[in-house]
């Protein structure tokens, strides 16, 4: 419908991501109300846009925790490797500093942050009246330790999360003996009971059934004998931080609380809710699908079968002088972003009739002072192509994006 109202030039594009049209005349009808549905998670977390039982729009948000985290400590470093070289001691503030009550960690807030940005865009461009979210809960004491209880519950925070779901998200849904998908898979002991192994959730594994009756209770250095990398890996996979359970443990009431100030209705389920309702409905794991199948949902048609990927870039720093990896200056930055009216990271559309580079180039642009910037395409980056040939398509947003088809819905 789009595509036709396009072409008869009853509507213009106006907005590339999410893509939008609008229409050239005053319509008098009101348009239903939809419903967005979010599965919140501490690497990618997905959108599902559903009109009644049916999924109209999707999309998966990469976030850019990990990349903040790193970039802070590299700042720090490179304070206190200057503070220590070249000024005079500073006597110690920390009592001057409070942090409030909700405060989060910028890597976590970024998550909350990025979320919210798209709900807000979202219900611009879409009838929203009300916002599902998956409120999971990772009890990260009882995922160490199954036999906790009681007093010993008196410094945790949550209880409940199934030490199942948290083995199939840390494998992959996978053997870790054998890599077998798409099977029945069950809980294998590293270090058999029988031998000393314990319950905790660093001597689990999951494994399939031939699997787990070939190494009964052997050693896995037996079990794996002239396979050094595989048990290399296995170990180590084991023995895994629950950073990211602690990530979404986090978030999850500060995303609540914001998603409550749209002023939209907000529902909450649970993460079981959400595997029970794509199982039953035979739906294949992935994080739009997820999305919308959060909450009580009794049908589901998926309209579409290409996600938008947004993937979170940031937009850029502003460190005014770059460093080598000692933290020596070795390069100094211009104020100005802005050349010619085009920013590095728009996406433009750029038609050469002349010289030796003719053709038509579509993708992210990189400035120069000069007026002679570089586009990169999908397949090659494109040097020395004049300002007066680039048409601007979309600006940057810190935000990348793709469309995944490799779903085939039905």
């Amino acid at each position: 419908m789009a595509r036709s109202l396009l072409k008869a030039g009853k509507a213009a594009v106006f907005r590339q991501y999410p893509f939008t049209i609008i229409l050239k005349k005053k319509v008098a009808d009101t348009p239903e109300n939809c419903k967005l549905k979010i599965d919140p998670g501490s690497k990618v977390t997905g959108l599902a846009l559903l009109l009644n039982d049916s999924v109209i729009w999707a999309a998966e948000l990469t976030h850019r925790g990990q990349q903040i985290k790193d970039a802070n400590w590299r700042r720090r470093q490179l304070r206190r490797g200057r503070r220590n070289r070249k000024t005079r001691y500073r006597q110690a503030r920390f009592f001057n500093r409070k942090r409030r009550d909700s405060w989060l960690a910028p890597s976590l807030n970024h998550r909350v942050q990025t979320t919210m940005t798209w709900v807000n865009r979202l219900t611009r461009f879409c009838p929203i009246n009300s916002i599902y979210q998956e409120l999971i809960r990772f009890d990260t004491q009882k995922v160490q330790n199954p036999e906790v209880s009681s007093i010993e519950y008196q410094q945790g925070e949550l209880h409940g999360y199934e030490i199942r779901e948290y083995l199939l998200e840390k494998w992959g849904r996978k053997c870790a003996y054998c890599g077998a998908e798409n099977t029945p898979l069950e809980v294998e002991h590293i270090q058999a009971k029988s031998k000393g192994g314990s319950n905790r959730i660093s001597n689990l594994t999951l494994s399939c059934h031939s699997c787990n009756q070939a190494k009964s209770n052997l050693d896995i250095k037996d079990f794996l004998s002239g396979k050094p990398d595989l048990i290399k890996r296995i170990i180590s996979q084991a023995k895994a931080p629950l950073k990211d359970a602690a990530a979404v443990n986090s978030t999850r009431w500060k995303l609540y609380n914001d998603l409550k100030t749209t002023g939209l209705e907000v529902c909450t389920s649970s993460g079981g809710m959400t595997k029970y309702n794509r199982c039953r409905l035979g739906l294949p794991k992935a994080h739009w699908i997820d999305a919308a199948c959060v909450g009580k949902t009794e049908s589901l048609k998926l309209e579409t079968n290409q996600p938008l990927l947004i993937k979170s870039t940031g937009h850029g720093n502003r460190q005014m002088c770059g460093t080598n990896k000692y933290g020596f200056p070795t390069r100094h930055r211009s104020r100005q972003q802005v050349h010619q009216g085009f920013k590095t990271g728009d996406i433009v559309k750029a038609v050469v009739t002349k010289g030796k580079k003719i053709g038509t180039y579509k993708g992210r642009v990189l400035v120069r002072a000069s007026g002679s910037f570089d586009i990169s395409t999908a397949k090659v980056r494109v040097s020395g192509i004049s300002h007066k040939y680039c048409v601007p398509i979309y600006k940057k947003d810190g935000y990348q994006y793709e469309f995944n088809s490799q779903f085939n819905g039905n």
